[in-house]
């Protein structure tokens, strides 16, 4: 069999045989290599269940241990910690509800679960887990008593929900319980049928029962948590025991998960590999012997996408590369001698593991360690020119004037390129570049080996500038860097000037005086140099400078900080230093807490361990970040919607409002009939304004001059007040007349009414404050308001400070000014308690004469005297 076709398969123990085609030589036994699968074959698809990323796998990770790690769980038997793992996937979220974290079962189910059977599960879950109080139960009965199911309750889970709340690992959410049933369905579930749904496949395991099944099912599931998306298992760090190192590194990894023994561990991996879930192979090595051994989890390679094939010469290494590429980048068909490509894996490359990537990632492709010579390999007198066409010369290099004449004009020099004639190499001073002087020699359009050469290159590179820019800012900004600038094309060299305009802008404004951004910005071109090693040093300006050096770099989130500098200030900057305080701070404590966990480590397998440990942390910090950053876009994409549609809601409001508006100013003067006054015209409304400024002056003179309960004294009170104000107005109205020019009011009609309107309406607001405080005086004089300051001049008499001397200054003082202010609020008080009642009388009285019909309110009317203007009106 080729080794194209060579099928894949699973290597317990790979290591030498005998060839007997080979005379007797020994060679290297086939290898198990993992290949990137093409598109989705091989693989399950991104709804594979084990197909986990790295962030769900750690959690889930976990909260399994931490479940397994509870000392109710801790000394129980493999069937119940699986039991228990079972239970926890099974379970409900948390939802404020009673049922909460409660799971319903079967314990024949549960034992279809974990491979054992029904009464197993009463004899070695149920009770031991009953005894450590890990585990609540409740049998549910139906109506005639006959058993229907039981509610079971994962102790360390409702303790660690109730206690710690969301911060502790068993705190798992709705989506992450499910994913953990999903992952457990796909490893060993039994399988469902259910009707009118989908039905769901058995799992891996779902065929293995019986003694160790349940070991077997706690194995793979804890293994292919700590698997990364390479399928391989991370082994163990450190140096192991010499009783373990018989089993393997990957027997002490397991023994180490399950909590037993390596020679048992062993055992499930063999069973594991059995079922087909599980491959182990040898690191091949130099001298042929069996060296370092690791383990690969099928499913979780299958699942990422990795296809698992037999690669005949492990030293023949190539990655994956796409189908369509040709020359030495060949479909795997047509390797040929070259065996079946392949990806190395981490053992090959020297490395504990396959690190984590994503599926379109490709390993790069390992290079031939030798080239074979396209020209055979010539004897001739031995000469070192032989061989390399006919210009008769050598290449570049220090010594490669042998072929030249002393004179320099012989033909063979002649014919040799201009550029390598003269360098640094030669010994020569730098002069002008050949380069320029053969673009000065030739013609516009010239050629170049028969290929026209562009007419616009030639011209940018004749009108690039020599020296820096002409402004003072810039000079002083790209000052260090100004051989670097002699180097750059006309192009280049406007590119690098706009850089460097926007970066001083940028400076400007976060700087608090202005002026200081050329400083800066030179002082960072100048760090920037020195970390390079000098101007000598850098190959590409162009890139160089807009890459690098204009480029700031912060150290942290602070939009000031520069490579750990303050840019206002030039110190250090605090935030860097406080988040390497944070990050020192999170190394104590992930050492501290690896201390308390493993106290038997020493310092190699502590310092493996922290640094794993610290990995994870940055992973799931990146991970948090990038989570955080999209909800932060996720909230300013609704806000800037919720943004937009107020703007629309203001926009339709506002025209809305302008309709209205102009709708209303179409409306004629409800009381005069003006065209175009929106309801009620100026004058008019002055009008209503100075009639209930009248009718509230009416009512404040009627507080203290009139009987409230009897109604005609009121409006006695009203009619006089009213007359008086009337007279008022009618002074007002005339001198503001005699102030008029003749025929101005006849000009403007509707101009001349507000006026005089506004002139009443300004008569009557000054006399209404005059009638409050006559009032408020009439009032503080009645006998409430005395015997409330009488109340308070004894009250403040008697203050404890004042029990000495009652009758002295100060005393009489301080009591005198508090009767003289309760006097004030009393009289302020019967003011707007009358004012509400004579507003209450009057709206009844209006009521009743507008609901009162004509006919009945024609014979009153016809009963009350006429008084003088209205017989002269009726008579005239």
């Amino acid at each position: 069999m080729s080794a194209g076709a060579a099928p894949a398969a699973t290597l317990d123990h790979p290591g030498e045989f005998v060839d007997d085609a080979l005379g007797g030589i020994p060679r290297q036994r086939d290898v198990l290599r993992s290949v990137p699968a093409s598109g989705k074959q091989g693989g399950g698809g991104l709804e594979d269940p084990l197909r986990l990323g790295r962030r769900t796998r750690l959690r889930l990770r976990a909260a399994v241990r931490a479940l397994l790690a509870d000392p109710s769980i801790a000394g129980q038997s493999d069937v119940a910690k699986l039991a228990a793992v079972v239970l926890f996937a099974k379970s409900r979220a948390p939802k404020g509800q009673k049922d909460d974290n409660v799971t319903s079962i079967w314990a024949a189910e549960l034992g279809r679960w974990m491979g054992v059977g029904e009464s197993t599960v009463h004899r070695r879950v149920l009770a031991p887990l009953r005894a450590s109080d890990g585990l609540h139960t409740e049998e549910v009965r139906n109506a005639q008593g006959h058993p229907t199911g039981l509610r079971c309750l994962v102790m360390p889970l409702w303790r660690a929900r109730t206690r710690d709340g969301a911060g502790h690992p068993l705190a798992l959410d709705k989506a992450e319980l499910a994913t953990l049933l999903r992952l457990c369905e796909a490893l060993f579930g039994h399988g469902w049928s259910p009707e009118g749904k989908e039905p769901t496949p058995p799992g891996l395991l779902a065929g293995r029962r019986g003694k160790g099944a349940a070991t077997d099912r706690l194995g793979l599931l804890l293994m292919v948590l700590d698997a990364p998306a390479s399928g391989w298992l991370p082994l163990c760090s450190g140096s192991v025991r010499r009783t373990e190192k018989k089993h393997g590194r990957g027997a002490v990894t397991l023994a180490r998960l399950l909590g037993c023994s390596p020679a048992g561990a062993r055992k499930v991996l063999d069973r594991l590999t059995e079922n087909g879930v599980v491959a182990r192979e040898r690191r091949g090595t130099s001298t042929r012997m069996r060296g370092r051994g690791r383990v690969m989890l099928l499913p979780v390679a299958r699942a990422y996408g990795r296809v698992l094939e037999v690669v005949q010469d492990p030293d023949n290494v190539f990655s994956a590369r796409p189908g369509s590429a040709g020359g030495d980048l060949a479909p795997a068909g047509a390797a040929g001698a070259l065996g079946t490509p392949g990806i190395r894996g981490a053992e090959e490359t020297g490395n504990a593991e396959i690190q984590e990537r994503p599926d379109s990632a490709e390993l790069h492709a390992h290079h031939a360690s030798g080239v074979t010579p396209v020209v055979p390999r010539q004897l001739d007198c031995g000469f070192s020119g032989k061989g390399r066409g006919a210009e008769g010369r050598r290449p570049e290099r220090a010594c490669a004037g042998e072929d030249q004449a002393a004179d320099g004009e012989s033909a063979v020099a002649g014919t040799g390129s201009p550029v390598a004639e003269d360098g640094p190499l030669r010994g020569a001073k730098p002069q002008e570049s050949p380069v320029d002087e053969r673009v000065e020699q030739r013609p516009v359009g010239a050629v170049a080996g028969g290929r026209p050469k562009a007419v616009g290159w030639d011209k940018a590179q004749q009108q690039r500038r020599v020296g820096l820019p002409a402004s003072r800012r810039l000079q002083v900004a790209l000052g260090p860097v100004a051989w670097l600038w002699e180097q750059l094309s006309a192009w280049q060299q406007d590119q690098v000037e706009a850089a460097a305009k926007a970066e001083l802008a940028r400076l400007e404004g976060l700087l608090a005086l202005p002026g200081g951004a050329p400083r800066l910005l030179a002082n960072r071109l100048t760090d920037r140099l020195q970390e390079t090693g000098g101007e000598a040093l850098v190959d590409k300006p162009y890139g160089w400078l807009i890459g690098r050096g204009l480029v700031q770099r912060p150290s942290c989130s602070d939009r000031r900080c520069d490579d750990g500098i303050r840019l206002d200030t030039g110190t250090g900057c605090e935030n860097c230093q406080n988040v390497i305080h944070v990050r020192r701070a999170r190394r104590a404590w992930i050492g501290a807490e690896v201390d308390r966990e493993l106290p038997g480590l020493s310092d190699g397998e502590r310092r493996s361990v922290l640094e794993e440990r610290l990995r994870e942390e940055a992973a799931i910090e990146a991970e948090d970040f990038v989570w955080r950053r999209e909800q932060a876009r996720e909230q300013q994409a609704r806000r800037d919607a919720d943004r937009a549609a107020a703007q629309e809601r203001v926009e339709a409001e506002r025209a809305a409002a302008a309709v209205a508006g102009a709708v209303r100013q179409a409306l004629v003067c409800e009381d005069c009939g003006q065209q175009q006054a929106g309801g009620l015209c100026e004058a008019c409304g002055y009008r209503r304004r100075t009639e209930a400024v009248i009718v509230e002056a009416g009512l404040v003179a009627a507080t203290w001059s009139a009987d409230l309960t009897d109604p005609a004294d009121v409006t006695a009170v009203t009619a006089d007040v009213r007359a008086h104000l009337n007279s008022c107005i009618e002074a007002v109205t005339q001198q503001f007349l005699g102030l008029m020019q003749p025929g101005e009011l006849e000009a403007e009609p509707v101009a001349a009414a507000s006026a005089l309107a506004f002139t009443a309406l300004q008569a009557v607001e000054q006399a209404l404050p005059e009638y409050r405080s006559s009032a408020l005086g009439r009032l503080g004089r009645t006998e409430e308001a005395e015997a409330e300051a009488q109340r308070a001049y004894k009250t403040e008499q008697g203050r404890r400070w004042f029990q000495h001397n009652p009758n002295g200054a100060h005393a009489v003082a301080a009591a005198t000014r508090e009767a003289e202010a309760a006097r004030t609020r009393t009289a302020e008080y019967l003011l707007a308690v009358r004012l509400e009642r004579l507003r209450e009388q009057a709206a009844a009285r209006t009521a009743e004469v507008s609901a009162a019909p004509w006919t009945d309110r024609l014979p009153e009317l016809a009963e009350r005297p006429l008084d003088d203007d209205a017989t002269g009106a009726v008579i005239a």
